[in-house]
């Protein structure tokens, strides 16, 4: 199947699987790209350095098959990573917030494909007035930071806005959803919670069983966390941070932050400029700032240590209705090969169907 998407990036399928923290590391992201889907390395969790370790194994596991590198625009040292894609020939740069005018002339002079993700269409149409090649626009089903509106309404509204490829993310998970998109004038889908629930995936088998024994009504939207609209699964954790009061959270979030930055090497005024970065001007409590900076160890709780009782487990709804753990491999297969059945079942158009629809 050959869309703008695969034309753009060079991948066999319009899929793409997107870069989630602790998850899609390099043996996610090397299976997805075997397996003919654009891999995506998340680079949040990672310091510099295993960022490029994890982009040249991917390179030596894959044989030079095109993935891409999740950026963090308000990082710190946003600008190092973004040379590291650079100089590593990565081929496609994606972003979780909006980077700036600076950074996609940068990665575009280099020839890296750049593709923000975005929730809204004015987000939209301004990475694609500075230049971005394609958009991944998440509608409120997806996982992690969501926003309100579904992926149905929104998608139509980006791809009449914008002139360049659009990706759909947010409630897909088969063959169908892709004819879907499809015919809503994506190039192509975005798949988080159904690439981390494979057998390629690291996630602790304890909390993908977790995952998989959630219903739709076990994955909820809460501002707990850090003060935006997060959806997630209902974890203790979560009941936890919505029960409590602003001291016992705030106390909760300075344990955090110290474990992150003994991981990370950060120091302390490292992780208060992260924190405030992640305000982008909105109220939010000290506790919900220190988590938001911190937010890494939430979900390296669950999907590192598989204590999924103490961390953040983001999940899009489809969570609820997904049952196995294929492997990219077989995912992929299955994902075509409906789409394909699910074209064919469509009534055809009636100048083929001698005027009977």
């Amino acid at each position: 199947m050959r869309t703008a998407l695969t034309e753009l990036t060079g991948v066999r399928h319009p899929v793409v699987q997107t870069g989630m923290g602790w998850v899609a590391g390099p043996r996610l992201v090397s299976a997805a790209a075997r397996a003919g889907a654009l891999g995506i390395l998340a680079s949040a969790t990672m310091t510099a350095e295993e960022l490029r370790r994890a982009v040249r194994e991917v390179r030596s596991r894959t044989g030079g098959l095109p993935f891409g590198v999740n950026l963090r625009a308000d990082a710190t040292d946003a600008r190092e990573r973004v040379r590291i894609v650079i100089d590593e020939g990565v081929r496609v740069a994606s972003f979780a917030l909006a980077p700036s005018r600076e950074l996609i002339a940068e990665l575009k002079d280099a020839g890296v494909v750049v593709i923000p993700s975005v929730g809204a269409r004015r987000h939209a149409e301004k990475v694609v007035a500075w230049g971005a090649d394609a958009v991944i626009v998440q509608g409120g089903e997806g996982g992690g930071h969501t926003g309100e509106v579904a992926t149905t309404v929104l998608l139509p509204q980006v791809v009449d806005a914008v002139s360049v490829p659009v990706v759909a993310a947010g409630g897909f998970r088969d063959g169908r959803g892709l004819v879907a998109a499809l015919a809503l004038g994506a190039a192509g889908i975005a798949m988080g919670t159904r690439f981390l629930l494979t057998s390629d995936s690291p996630v602790p088998d304890a909390v993908k069983a977790r995952y998989l024994a959630a219903t739709v009504a076990d994955v909820t939207v809460t501002r707990a966390v850090d003060g935006l609209p997060h959806r997630m699964l209902r974890t203790e954790l979560v009941r936890s941070l919505e029960s409590r009061g602003r001291a016992r959270t705030l106390v909760r979030a300075v344990r955090h932050a110290a474990a992150f930055r003994e991981l990370s090497g950060l120091s302390w005024a490292s992780m208060v400029r992260e924190g405030l970065a992640t305000r982008h001007g909105r109220e939010l409590t000290w506790a919900q700032t220190l988590l938001a900076a911190n937010a890494p160890m939430l979900l390296r709780a669950s999907m590192v240590q598989g204590r999924a009782d103490l961390g953040v487990m983001a999940s899009g709804q489809v969570a609820g209705v997904i049952e196995d753990l294929p492997s990219c491999a077989e995912l992929l297969g299955r994902i075509m090969a409906e789409a394909a059945e699910t074209v064919r079942a469509l009534p055809c158009p009636p100048d083929r169907c001698n005027g009977v629809g």
